[in-house]
């Protein structure tokens, strides 16, 4: 579980988050999804270490992450996975290689040990026989699927994702999506996603935070979002649903 108090952080004179409270519950999608601007991005960098708010609590199983000593802090990290947007896989690597890394750098199992768990997250993604292919060998939809196999390697407690499906076609995005609410459920991994897809929203947005200039404007989950009365969330919520639509129809007839 991860539970946010009254988070804040400002570059310079500016204030970009302004006392955001949240609680992320484990083996749910908790979903993070807000205009560009609306601090989704930064709120995400103090979960995962990577900005230090201002103020503020940011509490992993009931630890205040940002008062742990520098070794404890790193025992945490070691229960962080991450999907970042794109996949952001190494080019010069194989599928194996690429999964392998975080064991290298963070475990003490053998060679054997290691391949053993490769073999088996790359089985869970549906991505068997792919070892030693490279990225550029593997579809854009393989590749978010080997960046999941990488973030959950080490069996994670807490999974980061980063617009998990920029860049792919509605059926591969559906697919993906399925796969990071499985996962989240089977692990009761505390899952945070990053998102503006509206459709994964409505399909396995257990937990929703929408941010709007730093602030949280809103909260509840995927039925709750159809009966909103707040007019900043709706006009975010059917804009963007209409953009997706409008593109997706334009794409079948072209």
């Amino acid at each position: 579980m991860i539970v946010l108090k009254d988070i804040r952080k400002t570059f310079g004179d500016q204030e970009v988050l302004k006392g955001i409270s949240a609680t992320f519950m484990p083996g749910k999608v908790n979903m993070i999804i807000g205009a560009s601007g609306s601090g989704k991005s930064v709120l995400m960098k103090t979960m995962v270490g990577l900005i230090v708010p201002t103020s503020g609590e940011v509490l992993l199983d009931g630890q205040n992450f940002y008062q742990l000593e520098e070794e404890d802090k790193k025992e945490i990290r070691e229960k962080i996975g991450m999907l970042f947007q794109g996949a952001a896989l190494f080019s010069s690597m194989t599928v194996e290689e690429n999964v392998i890394l975080p064991l290298k750098m963070f475990s003490n199992r053998s060679k054997s040990e290691m391949l053993d768990r490769v073999n088996l997250v790359l089985e869970r993604v549906g991505l068997t026989g792919n070892n030693k292919k490279f990225p550029s060998e593997i579809s854009g939809g393989m590749q978010k699927r080997v960046g999941i196999a990488r973030a959950i390697v080490l069996n994670p407690a807490y999974l980061f994702c980063d617009e998990p499906n920029s860049g792919l076609d509605p059926l591969t995005s559906i697919k993906i999506d399925a796969l990071i609410q499985e996962i989240t459920q089977e692990y009761n991994i505390t899952t945070v996603v990053n998102t503006h897809d509206m459709n994964s929203v409505m399909e396995i947005g257990d937990y929703i935070l929408f941010a709007h200039k730093g602030e949280k404007s809103w909260e509840g989950n995927k039925t709750d979002i159809l009966l909103s009365d707040n007019p900043i969330l709706n006009q975010f919520v059917f804009a963007t649903q209409f953009l997706q639509e409008f593109r997706t129809n334009r794409a079948k007839k072209l």
